[in-house]
């Protein structure tokens, strides 16, 4: 009994110091140490997998995603005891996937080779990629993550996507565990395997994916620093517009003044005429296409966006966010859930999609794809927008998760999108990070979180197409589904010699 203790405070101290792998911590070594304990547990305890599983994730997820309690109780009003549960929710959701990857492949598995150097990294991976989409999908967190932009295996990600990274950290893992247990020739395959690996991930980061394209851009991102608790109090709205009319007035001449997501909390068509004109003729005085975040009525005026406008184009082109947040940005069946929202302050939650295919924002010399909020998750979904655009661009506020990690582990996912798609990507934000990421995935400047800031930089687009860009997830999830294929047929085919074998002894 208290050996069962000791292991399971084990397994959730190494899931909760999962938090460390990634942003601001960046211990990317770390991630494949911690998931090797929990591999070391299965090994052990076979048994026990889908519980050791569980365990280890629950507590990986809720260390890291422990912000959503700051934005459903500091931000939105909710009760501390509900906003702790509903702050659980996900984290026990999340965990059934490390738990299930966990728990099949000690039950395919048919000897140490096939459970772990096959079937866990493929496991693993197809898990991450399924939460990435199921009910509308969570891929914050996936262990791939853990590696950029520190690690050699991020130099995986032009090729394979953040999915191929994971699966190298996952192989990577199971390589720590089984050293220690083969001896000899084996071991040296071990060995040779993980140099190839990590090697190979080193020299892919040497290389280059895409090409200049056009002139640079010169781009001045507005960090307003608006508290989430004031962004929508009618009381300080002119104070609002004010700070961000003072801040497009003094920004230096620039191809594009980029304000962050919902930076004017009002709709597009409510927002005072001469306040549109005085910041309009500021932002063309100094040549500069001005783009921000608003709210914005659908064209038949039925419904409303999420959008990215250029402000002072008489067309007003705009892109919409079209990957929603549940609870936050859409209710999600509301029979059953409507009545959350009787405890929290959530304004404009009834949001609908952009739509697919929207065509990227023409700014001087270059083509910018943009995306709202946590949708620099998606990293197949910004495959077709960036393969028609130049530069990326990422509008979000993060002020619902006050001074948190949230703000660094979006950074981060940023980053792999850049590495993914050989672009750019600029990052505007009310509080942080915001920040210009080179093609390579690399931070090339970025502002101070928590303070107001305008942030200004020359930025090179890029033309090309990376491989991730040409095929997407499909090489992974196929190479993942072959080795799972595998290890099912070596299941049972050990299991038919070992019938036949009893046969014929009896």
């Amino acid at each position: 009994m208290l050996r069962q203790i000791a292991v399971f405070l084990l397994l959730i101290l190494a899931g909760a110091a999962s938090q460390f792998a990634f942003a601001p911590y960046r211990l990317f070594l770390l991630l494949p140490l911690l998931l090797a304990m929990l591999l070391e547990v299965a090994q052990r305890w076979p048994q026990r997998a889908f519980v050791s599983g569980y365990v280890w994730g629950l507590a990986a997820y809720t260390s890291n995603f422990y912000w959503i309690y700051i934005s459903l109780h500091d931000i939105a009003g909710m009760p501390a005891i509900m906003a702790a549960g509903m702050t659980l929710l996900l984290p026990a959701y999340l965990a059934l996937f490390p738990a299930l990857a966990l728990w099949l492949s000690c039950r395919i598995g048919t000897n140490r080779a096939s459970r772990w150097l096959l079937l866990f990294p493929a496991l693993w991976t197809l898990g991450e990629w399924l939460r990435s989409w199921m009910l509308t999908g969570f891929p914050w967190g996936a262990i791939g993550y853990s590696q950029i932009t520190e690690s050699p295996l991020a130099g995986f990600a032009p090729l394979t996507g953040i999915h191929g990274v994971t699966f190298a950290v996952a192989l990577s893992a199971a390589i720590i565990m089984l050293l220690p247990r083969w001896r000899r020739l084996p071991q040296l395959a071990l060995l040779l395997l993980a140099g190839s690996l990590w090697g190979g991930g080193a020299w892919l980061q040497q290389q280059q994916w895409t090409q200049d394209s056009g002139k640079p851009l010169a781009v001045s991102l507005l960090q307003g620093n608006i508290p989430q608790s004031l962004k929508w109090d009618p009381a300080t709205f002119e104070m609002t517009l004010s700070t961000y009319y003072r801040m497009v007035a003094n920004a230096p001449k620039s191809d594009l003044l980029l304000l962050p997501e919902t930076a004017l909390p009002v709709f597009l068509d409510d927002l005072p005429s001469g306040y549109l004109t005085m910041i309009n003729g500021d932002a063309s005085r100094k040549d500069a296409t001005l783009i921000t975040g608003i709210p914005r009525r659908s064209n038949d005026g039925t419904s409303y966006l999420n959008a990215v406008v250029a402000l002072n184009d008489p067309a007003q082109p705009y892109y919409a966010k079209n990957h929603l947040v549940p609870f936050g940005e859409f209710i999600p069946l509301p029979a059953l859930t409507g009545w959350v929202y009787r405890f929290m302050n959530m304004p404009l939650s009834g949001f609908s999609r952009g739509g697919d295919n929207q065509a990227p924002l023409r700014v001087a010399d270059q083509q910018i794809a943009f995306n709202v909020c946590y949708e620099d998750g998606f990293g197949e979904e910004l495959i077709a927008p960036a393969s028609n655009a130049s530069i990326l661009a990422n509008v979000s506020n993060l002020a619902w998760f006050g001074k948190s990690n949230a703000m660094s582990q979006q950074l981060q996912l940023s980053q792999a999108r850049a590495l993914e798609t050989g672009r750019p990507m600029l990052r505007a934000t009310n509080t942080g990070m915001t920040a210009v990421i080179a093609a390579n995935g690399e931070v090339q400047t970025i502002a101070a979180p928590d303070t107001r800031q305008t942030l200004s930089a020359q930025v090179q687009g890029r033309k090309g197409l990376t491989p991730y860009m040409r095929y997407g997830n499909a090489p992974v999830l196929w190479t993942c589904l072959a080795l799972l294929l595998l290890g099912i047929g070596l299941h049972f085919w050990t299991h038919k010699r070992a019938v036949a074998q009893a046969a014929t002894q009896t």
